[in-house]
């Protein structure tokens, strides 16, 4: 998402290299350079659309064979049967494609993993049949013939005219993609790729973006499908078969799965290597093994990830010493967070059983604006559970939450979120390929939407509300202490970073509540000392926060009111001095004879109190 002054130079790269090629026949090029060419381009075209389903979103959705059959088949019938016209039947490609890439990408919804991919390369052992049950329209078994040469309101486009309109094309997909690629809508679906339970944290429908990249990943190959169905003029059902998925996917792979032009290293490699030798064909799938082993194992993100791995280790080590040159200059300590519209938490009589295990029974509390409200008990006490019913992970099977003067029990996550409820988790959830900016940023992926169109198209909302995030992305890093980071690979960040980075996410919305569970696991008594000035700041900037904790210590120097649950069910409510004076608690908080203390941490609450009231 972060974009910075070397887009320009791509940007001009990019151009001259496209120009160049372009210009190829008028250069003396061959009619057979210029062919290997654009069958370098209609390969590239379908293996970006399993590069953005697969890489980025993360789904093994590999149904891109039927989706390129299904724009080629459209093409050649439009132009054999009913009108020869370029954009007619592109458009009409992207189309059918569209409809093929959502339906074979539906099992993905429920399926997952290599499920899902048994499932795609099933659909295309299904090409020859289902070219064959609409018998001669599509010429069957034999294969479709006679197919015009490309002609566009009527001019037909002989010699260079096509192939200047197939690289013309191909670069403008790859603009539009990496434009996706590199803003919120490819953040989401790097969100997705980390965890469908973090996407819905974040308040995007998992099922929603997961059919959004199915679409989106059948845009090219449909585009692809209408120019191969042109190239030759004829189209066989065993063209699209096994071999042409591990082709797509040995070029994805060693291209770079997560590289926006890593498509097009990996179909050239793939092109003009091994599908040019006629030898090849004896050990092709032997071949493709050793690419598929290649990319996959010795070259992470393929060969686009080489070169960008060395570039961006200098530029990380840049970003490293600047970070740690000077490491209190940036601490956040005198910068609070953006003002929030708090709303309070009612839960009243929330129930949930698991089979015969009754979890939570009938509990009721409150939490307010501006207070930090402290859910704490042994384990198998029902806290993590009670938090994953006010995000809607969980359906209450009896009582209400209500957030301000809103239900929110019985909504889906997404849209739990979407009415102002962030968190945090136990284990961080930290996208790969992510800065720290970036990361915060994606907290607002549900609260503040931008279109797709206008994102691929750059219009004046991309520019405006990307103006906003960073903006409110600086705000946010700057109280938590987290600018020096700004520019560093989030997910590689210590763990008590990472505990603050996933803070600065939940609130990145504007969230009304933030969910807090266990956020001081395994960090050593500094973090935690910063951990203590983030809570407060997110108290004086009126967030409704409820945390849940086993560190006691840190509850009583920070919690405003705390509620102690047992089996389930709540046995204490009050202020963190009642609840450490209750007999009750503490034998069953810390077992008989146990003792709660915390006077380090306490004792810097109570100075920052004093610190506060001068």
């Amino acid at each position: 998402m972060t974009q910075g002054t070397a887009v320009r130079p791509l940007a001009g790269a990019w151009a001259v290299a496209v120009g160049l090629i372009i210009a190829l026949p008028w250069l003396g090029a061959s009619g057979a350079t210029l062919r290997l060419v654009t069958l370098v381009a209609i390969l590239a075209l379908v293996v970006s659309g399993l590069n953005l389903t697969l890489g980025y979103a993360g789904e093994l959705a590999l149904a891109q064979v039927p989706i390129y059959a299904a724009g080629a088949y459209a093409t050649g019938y439009l132009a054999t049967a009913v009108i020869n016209d370029l954009l007619v039947a592109m458009a009409a490609s992207v189309l059918v494609a569209v409809l093929v890439g959502v339906v074979t990408g539906l099992p993905g919804l429920r399926l997952g993993g290599w499920t899902l991919a048994i499932t795609s390369f099933f659909v295309v052992l299904l090409i020859p049949s289902i070219v064959n049950a609409f018998g001669d329209r599509l010429g069957g078994y034999e294969g479709m013939i006679g197919i015009p040469a490309p002609a566009v309101f009527g001019i037909d486009l002989d010699g260079p005219a096509f192939y200047v309109v197939v690289i013309a094309v191909t670069a403008l997909w790859f603009v539009i993609f990496r434009n996706i690629a590199v803003s919120r809508h490819g953040a989401s679906l790097l969100v997705l790729k980390q965890s469908p339970i973090l996407a819905a944290a974040v308040g995007t429908s998992p099922h929603g973006t997961k059919i959004v990249a199915y679409a989106i990943g059948a845009v090219p190959a449909g585009i692809a499908g209408c120019f191969a169905a042109y190239v030759d003029a004829y189209l066989s059902p065993l063209t699209f078969g096994l071999e042409l998925s591990i082709i797509i996917l040995a070029a994805g792979i060693l291209g770079g799965p997560t590289s926006v032009y890593g498509a097009i290293i990996g179909a050239a490699i793939m092109q003009i290597g091994p599908l040019r030798v006629t030898v090849f064909d004896k050990y092709a799938l032997v071949a493709y093994g050793v690419f598929l082993i290649i990319g996959g194992l010795l070259l992470r993100n393929g060969l686009a990830g080489v070169t960008t791995r060395l570039v961006g280790r200098l530029k990380v080590r840049r970003r490293r010493e600047a970070a740690t040159a000077d490491p209190h200059a940036a601490d956040g300590t005198a910068v609070d967070l953006p003002a929030v519209d708090g709303q309070p938490l009612a839960v009243r009589g929330v129930t949930k059983r698991f089979g015969g295990n009754l979890a939570v029974d009938g509990v009721s509390f409150d939490a307010l604006p501006g207070q930090i409200t402290a859910l704490v008990g042994p384990n198998g006490s029902g806290k993590t559970t009670i938090m994953n019913l006010i995000s809607g992970y969980y359906s209450a099977d009896a009582g209400t939450v209500t957030l301000g003067d809103r239900v929110v029990s019985g909504l889906p996550a997404h849209r739990v979120a979407r009415r102002g409820v962030g968190r945090t988790f136990q284990t961080p959830l930290i996208p790969q390929g992510l800065t720290v900016a970036d990361t915060i940023i994606t907290g607002r992926l549900g609260s503040h939407p931008v279109s797709l169109l206008a994102t691929a198209l750059r219009l004046p909302r991309h520019w405006k509300a990307l103006a906003e995030e960073r903006r409110g992305s600086r705000e946010i890093m700057r109280a938590l202490g987290l600018d020096r980071y700004a520019d560093l690979p989030a997910a590689e960040l210590a763990l008590g970073t990472r505990r603050l980075l996933e803070l600065g996410r939940a609130i990145a919305g504007g969230s009304a509540l933030v969910l807090l569970d266990e956020v001081a696991s395994g960090l050593d008594e500094e973090d935690i000392q910063g951990l203590v000035r983030v809570l407060t700041k997110m108290r004086a900037a009126g967030v409704t926060v409820v945390l849940v904790e086993h560190n006691f210590s840190l509850v009583k120097a920070v919690a405003d009111s705390i509620v102690v649950l047992a089996e389930g069910q709540v046995i204490a409510t009050g202020t963190p001095a009642q609840i450490a004076a209750d007999p009750t608690v503490v034998r069953t908080y810390l077992g008989a004879g146990g003792e709660i203390t915390g006077t380090r941490v306490t004792a810097e609450r109570t100075a920052g109190e004093k610190a506060g009231q001068a």
